[in-house]
């Protein structure tokens, strides 16, 4: 029989070791589990305006709804950066796609427009697509 002992004196047998990782393997393969039973946080509601300056540039933004109503299914976004107008496109999963990139999504419309801004670098500006007739400047497609 194999029996050793640890500084405290205790015995330690295979058994005793072979309990352990067995124990220690059911609570890994439980993790998930027990980790996706446990109820969801509601979604943090969305500010209905924003208006912040992001690494120089000023950013704002404020939520139109139907009919004059702010948080109903069909409002928008109105979003400029320094004044020029950012196009946002809401996904069916609540996130916001940019006219700046439409391959990423972000949880919020300050979150897009930052990104936006990310995106633009310090030097480069938003064009005003319908004054300049060019509908897809920027897009990365």
């Amino acid at each position: 029989m194999f029996v050793s002992r640890v500084s405290s004196g205790v015995p330690v047998t295979r058994r005793g070791v072979l309990h352990g990782l067995l124990v220690s393997a059911a609570a890994v393969a439980l993790a998930p589990v027990v980790a996706a039973s446990l109820p969801a946080r509601p979604p943090r509601p969305e500010d209905p305006t924003f208006d912040e300056m992001y690494h120089g540039r000023h950013l704002l933004g404020a939520r139109t709804g139907v009919g004059g109503r702010v948080g109903v299914v069909g409002s928008q976004w109105q979003v400029t950066v320094d004044g020029r107008p950012l196009h946002l496109m809401r996904r069916a999963d609540g996130s916001y796609l940019s006219m700046m990139d439409h391959y990423q999504s972000y949880p919020t419309a300050l979150d897009a427009a930052r990104a936006a801004v990310d995106e633009l670098g310090p030097s480069e500006q938003l064009r005003d697509t319908e004054a300049e007739g060019s509908p897809h400047h920027g897009v990365h497609a």
